[in-house]
């Protein structure tokens, strides 16, 4: 079914074990009011031929780009997402060593039928928001912050050994767990398998 809204914009920092790499996310906190969010996918692929044909293909993913459209990066934000840090007087400053570390960014998008889908992307790194201004003329135009990111596969494996990369959950589904739609935003979502 196809979506027509957008809201819930949360991120989570990340806490990495130094030995493994493996994330514990920590407690998500809105990071602005949502206005878009683009996926694109690059998948890593490779065909095998034999017998004068293709004998094996595999496609596997490989990162992704979410673009982000918010209302407004708050200094808090901007320096937990880029690496930015907030001086004595409460600037935020921005410099070429900056470092963003990664974070874990959940939202929910409103479908046609007034029930949501529900995402968790587990490890993205931001760069620094673009931002487009201009002077007001005859009509008022809004002008809003973009931050884009590099969307990963996360170190801590599942419980099928795999690393994930997104958690999506969709009101609708019919063996969906009513907790797990009610609490999307309190924790970052943690794949669950039996046996």
């Amino acid at each position: 079914m196809a979506t027509i809204g957008l809201d819930k914009l949360y991120y989570a920092p990340i806490t990495e074990a130094p030995a493994t790499g493996d994330e514990t996310y920590g407690t998500p906190v809105m990071l602005a009011k949502a206005i878009s969010a683009e996926l694109s996918i690059e998948l890593a692929e490779a065909t095998l031929y034999a017998d004068d044909g293709a004998a094996e293909v595999v496609k596997e993913f490989k990162n992704g780009k979410l673009t982000l459209g918010v209302d407004g990066i708050g200094r808090a934000v901007a320096a937990a997402l880029t690496g930015g840090t907030v001086d004595e007087n409460g600037v935020l400053i921005s410099a070429s060593e900056d470092v963003g570390t990664p974070v874990a960014i959940g939202f929910r998008a409103k479908k046609a039928n007034g029930h949501y889908k529900y995402f968790w992307f587990y490890r993205v790194k931001f760069g620094v928001p673009s931002t487009n201004l201009q002077t007001k003329g005859d009509s008022i135009t809004f002008s809003t912050p973009s931050i884009e990111g590099t969307v990963l596969r996360r170190n801590k494996v599942d419980g099928n050994d795999n690393h994930p990369w997104k958690a999506e959950a969709d009101q609708d589904d019919a063996d969906i767990n009513a907790t797990v739609v009610t609490g999307w935003f309190t924790q970052v979502y943690e794949p669950t398998f039996t046996g």
